[in-house]
């Protein structure tokens, strides 16, 4: 089986395959900068963490970012690797394929990683949200006027019943799982009056936006 011939070009008779230090350099210095081996060095790790972080990129912002299908072969095939020296020769090949890619897909592939962050940061708010107003809720019977005026659109009588049961299922002080140290079972209404409560505060945040 014939070998497949390396992609790359010649320079003064010496060969320059793609993606590689060399070809860093002669194109850096086609742009009129100079750059030192340190400094294609740290482009390169730069490079290599960036298509590390792909791996954990979602399968939608993947899949828009259109990418050459051999990186997107290479990352499909380290998630299947179990050993260690086996991923790292992965990783350094992911490297490789990511020097070959064009400004523009580099900025894409960055503006995709930060999109997604952006999103966990906002689940993450949202549910911290949820967790706070369903303890005053459950605690204070002032907070539901409260709740109210700030979301207006929820259904007083819906959300009433589930405080009212979430509070009759809460578990007596002085239980023996509590004092035990074991945490107490939530009830439905507790878990639902949840829920209840981060649909509102999303679609919420989503119209301030």
């Amino acid at each position: 089986m014939s070998r497949k011939p390396q992609k790359g070009y010649y320079v003064k008779g010496r060969f320059v395959a793609e993606g590689s230090e060399l070809d860093l350099q002669l194109k850096a210095e086609l742009k009129g900068t100079e750059v030192s081996k340190t400094d294609l060095k740290r482009e390169s790790d730069a490079l290599q963490r960036l298509g590390q972080d792909l791996l954990q990129l979602r399968a939608d912002l993947l899949e828009r970012l259109e990418l050459p299908e051999k990186l997107l072969d290479a990352l499909a095939q380290h998630k299947r690797i179990t050993d260690f020296e086996g991923s790292r020769r992965q990783m350094q090949f992911i490297g490789k394929l990511m020097r070959k890619l064009d400004e523009d897909q580099v900025d894409a592939i960055r503006a995709a990683l930060a999109e997604q962050q952006s999103g966990s940061a906002e689940d993450t708010l949202v549910l911290h949200l949820s967790e706070q107003w369903r303890s005053r809720l459950l605690a204070d019977d002032q907070a539901l006027a409260q709740w109210m005026e700030q979301y207006p659109g929820t259904d007083s009588q819906q959300l009433r019943a589930l405080i009212r049961q979430a509070r009759k299922d809460a578990p007596p002080e002085g239980r023996a799982s509590v004092s035990q140290g074991l945490a107490p079972r939530k009830s439905r209404a507790f878990r639902e009056l949840f829920q209840m409560l981060r649909e509102h505060i999303t679609v919420e945040r989503q119209q301030q936006t």
